[in-house]
C-alpha cells in the first residue's frame, strides 16, 4: 500500500524565524492518523531564517537525523561538540539518556532541512552526535545509506534503531528497482523533482507512506533527489 500525502496536506507552523511542515503529528499539529510510521515519529520539513535557530533545549531516547537540503546548520551540544553541516550532508544526534543542544542557522539565506526523528531499539545509553558529506553525484542512479541502525550500512552514520535513511539523486527518465527490507515500513520525501513510485506520483516534498510492497519502481519524472526511510 502506498499512501500519497500531499505537501498541502501536511501540518503546519509559521514562527516567523522558523516555517515548518510536519509529516507526523507535532507540537500544536495533531491528526491522530498521522502519529508515526512505524518508529518513524517525526519529519519536519523546516526552513530557518538567516541569524536565527533552535535555543539550547533537551531530548532524550530519541535517534535524531537532520538531512540539509539547502544552506547549513550549526550544532552545539552539552558534551562539547561544535560543527556546521551543509547542504547535501547530514547529521545524527543519539539523545540517549539526555543532552541538550542548539541548532542555528549562521548563513547569510536561509536554511532548509529534513528533521528527521526514529524512535531507539532500547532506551538509555550515552548521547552522541556525528556529521558526515554525502557528495550528490555519490548518490547518483542509486540509494546510498545515509544514516542506519542496520549491519551492512558501514558508510552510514550509526544510529541505534533497526532503521535507515537513504538517499538518491535521479535523472528525469531514470528508474530505481528497490527492494523494501522486510518488516520494515518505508516513507519517501522528493527533497526536490518528482517521481513515479509504483504508478502513484509524488512531488517536490509530498511524503509517500509505504507498507507492504516487495518492491519499488521509482522513476524520475522530473531531476529529483530523494530521501527514504526504513524503520521497523
Amino acid at each position: 500500500m502506498i499512501e500519497h500525502r500531499p505537501f498541502d496536506s501536511l501540518g503546519k507552523a509559521d514562527h516567523g524565524w522558523l516555517k515548518a511542515r510536519h509529516h507526523f503529528s507535532f507540537a500544536s499539529y495533531f491528526d491522530p492518523a498521522r502519529m508515526s510510521h512505524g518508529k518513524l515519529r517525526v519529519w519536519n520539513d523546516d526552513e530557518i531564517a538567516p541569524g536565527t535557530g533552535f535555543p539550547p533545549h533537551p531530548h532524550a531516547d530519541m535517534e535524531i537525523i537532520t538531512y540539509v537540503r539547502e544552506g547549513a546548520i550549526t550544532h552545539e551540544d552539552s558534551l562539547g561538540n561544535r560543527g556546521r553541516t551543509v547542504a547535501g550532508d547530514v547529521q545524527v544526534m543519539s539523545a540517549g539518556r539526555g543532552i541538550r543542544h542548539s541548532e542555528y542557522n549562521l548563513e547569510a539565506g536561509p536554511t532548509r532541512i529534513f528533521q528527521i526523528w526514529i524512535e531507539p531499539d532500547q532506551a538509555g545509553g550515552a548521547p552522541a552526535w556525528g556529521t558526515h558529506p554525502f557528495p550528490r553525484a555519490d548518490r547518483s542512479g542509486r540509494f546510498v545509506a545515509l544514516a542506519s541502525g542496520i549491519e551492512g550500512d558501514a558508510e552510514a552514520l550509526p544510529i541505534r534503531a533497526r532503521a535507515r535513511v537513504l538517499g538518491a539523486t535521479l535523472k528525469a527518465g531514470e528508474t530505481i528497482d528497490y527492494a523494501p527490507a522486510v518488516g520494515l515500513n518505508t516513507y519517501l520525501v522528493p527533497a526536490s523533482g518528482a517521481v513515479e513510485v509504483n504508478g502513484v506520483r509524488v512531488a517536490t516534498r509530498d511524503g509517500a507512506a509505504i507498507s507492504g510492497e516487495a518492491a519499488l519502481t521509482i522513476t524520475a519524472l522530473e531531476d529529483s533527489e530523494l530521501v527514504l526511510v526504513e524503520a521497523a
